[in-house]
Formats: structure tokens, C-alpha cells, sequence
């Protein structure tokens, strides 16, 4: 069996505050398979974005939507608002991605209508968190997702 392609949604312009929780995350994901957008918690990206993508912006959004094609799972860091976040999303949906969005509702944030409203419990999920709880949420939700396909890694 081939390992999971995951795609990592986390916000770059949006904000950067939570970068470190995207590095742990990413850590966590390359248990289930390779994640495809690991720079979303390099330390190097600032809210700028990326500026050594070739073609810009353009690059940016052809590259990343490839991505998005090749992924079997796409999760989301939601807390932080993001426009990008919200395109990437909205484009899974549409492609009928398995899609994990993870909301802290200690951030004094309310999660947007248009994410929590679009749970709908067999492709997408919405799950609130608190941080110390992120990697057993990970777990659960791969397990129940793919218990045939996944392979865990120590």
C-alpha cells in the first residue's frame, strides 16, 4: 500500500500566530503519509508568503491546487482566519476530499458559518480542540477514516 498523501491547511497572510501548532501537526501527519504542504509551518514563511515560488502568486496557487488533486485527506488548522484557507477548502469540497477542519474554541474566535455549517459527518468534519489534545485527534480521525489503509508509524 501506497503511503496517504495529506494536504495541510494552515494560514500564511492570515496570520502567522500559530505556527508552532502547525509544526506539531505537520509531525503528527507524517505518521498517516506524506504531507504534501509541510512549508505551511516552516519557520521561513512569514505573513508576505512565499517569495521564492516561481510565477508568484500564480505559481503559488497552480502549485498548491496540484497538490490538492493528489490528496486522499486534506486537514485544516481553522482557528486562525484565512482567506486561503476558506479557497482551499471550498476547492476540496468541491473535489469530494475526506476533510478534517481542527477549531480552538478557547481563541475567543467563532468559527465562520460557512465552515462549521459544511460538516456533514461522512466527508467533512469540524472538531473543536484544545491544544494539548491535537495528536489524540489526529489518531482517532485517521483510524476511523482509513482503518484499512493505515499503517502507523512509531
Amino acid at each position: 500500500m501506497s503511503a496517504l498523501q495529506v494536504y495541510f491547511c494552515g494560514s500564511i497572510r492570515g496570520g502567522r500566530q500559530d505556527r508552532a501548532l502547525y509544526a506539531r501537526i505537520v509531525d503528527k501527519l507524517r505518521q498517516y503519509g506524506r504531507v504534501l504542504t509541510e512549508h505551511v509551518a516552516s519557520e521561513g514563511i512569514r505573513e508576505r508568503g512565499e517569495d521564492a515560488v516561481q510565477d508568484g502568486d500564480k505559481g503559488v496557487h497552480d502549485r498548491d491546487l496540484k497538490w490538492l488533486e493528489q490528496a486522499d485527506v486534506v486537514i485544516a488548522e481553522v482557528t486562525q482566519p484565512s482567506l486561503g484557507v476558506g479557497y482551499e477548502l471550498g476547492r476540496s469540497v468541491a473535489m469530494k476530499k475526506k476533510i478534517l477542519c481542527l477549531f480552538r474554541p478557547s481563541s475567543g474566535r467563532c468559527l465562520s458559518a460557512m465552515i462549521r455549517g459544511a460538516e456533514d459527518n461522512k466527508r467533512f468534519f469540524v472538531k473543536d480542540y484544545q491544544e494539548q489534545d491535537i495528536e489524540k485527534i489526529l489518531e482517532e480521525y485517521f483510524r476511523a477514516t482509513f482503518p484499512d489503509d493505515l499503517t502507523l508509524q512509531p
